[in-house]
């Protein structure tokens, strides 16, 4: 009966991480704030606090760049607190981005800041997998690492905003706003994820699929990487 438990679970496990693989494929050009969103963002006028909360949870719960990172992050953390402490470095690195991104118009180009959000991804499962004590014989700091990731992963949400013609009027409240929505999100996301990793960990297949696991990581975040770098050679020329 374990024996089939860990089984499914280490399937289900390998299942999310193709999908993940998949939507990177279909949609990595296009992560961005769509459709009825979009309208709503360019036709506000004045503070919306309840609807850019919605929409900054909407784009966290959706962000599969960023929640495959936050995945790398968690995934040999087996306590509470030590995920808490991960998760705040990152949400303080991608929070003070976001805020000065958007408020002082810091501008960066999207494609080279969705490909380092995608290079930050093979960097935590290559860690994961002891990468770089194997091969290069040093341990560089994880804490220090997911902050400065964090601010990268800001920027990458700043310049979805900054794509739309946002109003001065009510700008500051709805940017803070939209930053609670992301945390928000994150929470809800994780905690899911976070449930799955502690039932998984209890089986005996965790340790033996660890490592195939972290493998697919990578190679999303290389397919991420590589998307947007393409991307970014081949628009027009100013």
């Amino acid at each position: 009966m374990r024996d089939n438990l860990s089984f499914r679970l280490s399937r289900f496990t390998l299942v999310l991480i193709s999908l993940g693989l998949a939507v990177i494929s279909f949609s990595a050009f296009g992560h961005t704030i769509e459709g009825k969103d979009a309208s709503f963002v360019e036709a506000i006028d004045g503070p919306a606090i309840g609807p850019f909360i919605y929409l900054g949870a909407k784009h966290m719960v959706t962000g599969y760049d960023h929640l495959l990172f936050l995945v790398g992050v968690i995934f040999f953390l087996y306590r509470p607190k030590h995920v808490v402490q991960y998760v705040t470095l990152f949400a303080i690195g991608h929070s003070i981005t976001l805020l000065f991104g958007v408020l002082a118009d810091i501008q960066v180009n999207a494609y080279i800041i969705d490909a380092v959000i995608g290079l930050s991804i093979v960097y935590k499962a290559f860690e994961n997998i002891d990468g770089f004590k194997r091969l290069l014989g040093f341990q560089p700091n994880t804490k220090i690492a997911v902050f400065v990731f964090g601010l990268f992963h800001g920027l990458g949400l700043a310049t979805k905003l900054q794509e739309f013609d946002l109003s001065d009027n009510g700008l500051v409240v709805n940017i803070i706003s939209f930053n609670i929505g992301v945390e928000i999100g994150q929470i809800l996301a994780l905690s899911a994820v976070f449930i799955i990793l502690s039932i998984w960990r209890t089986r005996a297949s965790f340790m033996k699929h660890a490592f195939l696991t972290n493998t697919a990581l990578m190679t999303g975040g290389f397919i991420l990487a590589g998307l947007q770098l393409t991307a970014y050679a081949l628009q027009p020329p100013y």
